[in-house]
């Protein structure tokens, strides 16, 4: 559609008709809407307000902003989605944009960058919205890369880095292979060994008297504790000998919990041994003993195994509002309550209140329904207090409890949808990697057959292996919608 096209008749560039008084036309996706030049020039930077001079420019001006034009009717067509342009063009009526119920976040986004819309006119509930959508790509984004990387072999790495990475996938990716899978229902049942021994350690029948006349560690326990931590400490050296980024691993909230786990044991070995010449035997003992406690740090090693504790920790760090209302209510209704059942049972001879600080201990296993019955009231005023405490516990406690629940629910659920998501997107780019092996054997064949070359050459040549794929989300941004694009 060039200047020249006989199609359409010269544009009008007398320039009689100010701007601010022209009407034009515009037909989005068979959807007609009229706009005067005024309302548009509200916003010279975007694509709308510069329609309105571009018909002085020429058909090379107007066919740089629309797909189409009707110089008859001075109609402007756009292939664009209608439902995004109902929305976008409140800019220039309300001076600001909410975003429908039904439309995809980045597809929204997309569009307002093509009508060359500020995303600060967007409101920030769809902020909100369109930032959690971003997120999401590029959460599925990153698992996608992840399995890319996991399945090409770079061939320009040596040899030393090609064994750091097999040797990271197998302790830190399960689903990798079936030795990986093996090693980490070994690492599982390590870490349940080691909880039980550090428990049934503290049974006096299971215990000896050393030559002191104290009570310690059977042997077979010490022994079986000693290879448990020995396991923990080869699994900890070869993933941070592994590791791709030695700072985010030594800093990881896991890898914490490992050190934790690992450290007392040689800190308490390095005492027993040492300790005795530094300080007095009672204090080295003290100090073990309190070291042997730190061992309880390891049951949270089971996080790194179980899908659902790490969900559940992730729901607990998102609801640090709700948990924090919830202190509180309880809080307030321990003060409150504490002090009435204080005053009230001033009048009892045998009264059990002592103190208003004394008193907490009672309202807060009260207000939480556990009442260990060591401190209850004896008047008729103080147990009428204790009706009313417990009733208010249970709905303070009660009321928080759902957004906790939802938020947990939800974030269960998302992590399964990305998953599924990113599965999906694996078998789209294996599709597409096939239908260019196609492509580019039927091109090969051609030139080959042009050549008089054979087969195992052009075998070579067509290979295609994973990591040559290609996604858009890793690259440069791109307008047209691909499948992480989609509002699925």
């Amino acid at each position: 559609k060039m200047a020249g096209d006989s199609r359409f008749p010269d544009v009008d560039t007398d320039g009689s008709e100010r701007s601010e008084e022209m009407e034009i036309v515009v037909n989005v996706g068979g959807v007609r809407q009229v706009f005067y030049g005024d309302n548009l020039n509200q916003y010279p930077e975007t694509r709308l307000a510069e329609l309105v001079n571009c018909l002085s420019g020429g058909y090379d001006s107007i066919f740089s902003l629309c797909d189409d034009y009707d110089p008859g009717k001075r109609e402007f067509y756009f292939d664009r989605d209608p439902d995004a342009f109902k929305c976008i063009i409140d800019v220039y009526y309300f001076g600001e944009i909410h975003m429908k119920k039904g439309i995809c976040p980045i597809c929204f986004k997309n569009e307002m960058e093509f009508w060359k819309v500020d995303l600060k006119f967007l409101d920030d509930c769809c902020k909100a919205h369109l930032s959690e959508k971003k997120e999401e790509l590029e959460e599925i984004a990153r698992r996608v890369q992840l399995i890319l990387d996991d399945l090409g072999v770079d061939a320009s790495e040596n040899r030393w880095k090609r064994c750091q990475k097999c040797i990271w996938k197998f302790l830190e990716k399960p689903e990798s292979s079936y030795p990986a899978r093996v090693i980490a229902v070994l690492s599982f049942l390590f870490i349940l060994i080691s909880s039980v021994v550090m428990c049934v350690g503290t049974i006096p029948d299971l215990q000896v008297v050393d030559a002191e006349g104290n009570r310690m560690e059977h042997p077979t326990l010490d022994s079986i504790e000693t290879a448990c931590i020995g396991w923990f400490t080869m699994e900890y050296v070869l993933r941070l000998i592994s590791s791709p980024n030695k700072f985010h691993f030594v800093l990881s909230f896991m890898n914490i919990v490992d050190v934790l786990a690992i450290l007392p044991f040689y800190v308490s070995l390095t005492l027993t041994h040492l300790g005795a010449k530094l300080m007095e035997l009672s204090n080295v003992q003290q100090a073990v003993q309190a070291l042997r406690i730190m061992r309880i740090a390891r049951i949270f090693k089971l996080a790194r195994h179980s899908s659902g504790l790490q969900t559940l920790t992730y729901a607990l760090k998102r609801s640090f509002k709700e948990l924090g209302l919830l202190l509180m209510y309880l809080a307030v209704g321990i003060f409150v309550f504490s002090a009435l059942g204080y005053t009230m049972e001033q009048s009892h001879p045998e009264t059990l209140f002592k103190s208003i600080p004394q008193s907490f201990w009672w309202a807060i296993i009260t207000m939480t329904t556990v009442g260990y019955g060591d401190i209850y009231p004896k008047t008729t005023l103080g147990k009428l207090n204790a009706a009313i405490s417990f009733l208010c516990g249970v709905i303070a406690i009660a009321l928080p409890i759902h957004p906790i629940i939802n938020n947990f629910v939800r974030y269960y659920n998302k992590q399964r949808v990305l998953e599924t998501a990113a599965k999906h997107e694996l078998e789209l780019m294996e599709l597409n990697s096939a239908e260019g092996k196609a492509a580019g054997s039927r091109s090969e064949l051609e030139d080959l057959s042009r050549e008089g070359k054979e087969g195992p050459f052009y075998s070579s040549r067509i290979k295609v292996s994973h990591s040559d794929t290609f996604i858009h989300l890793l690259s440069e941004e791109k307008h047209y919608r691909t499948r992480l694009q989609s509002c699925k």
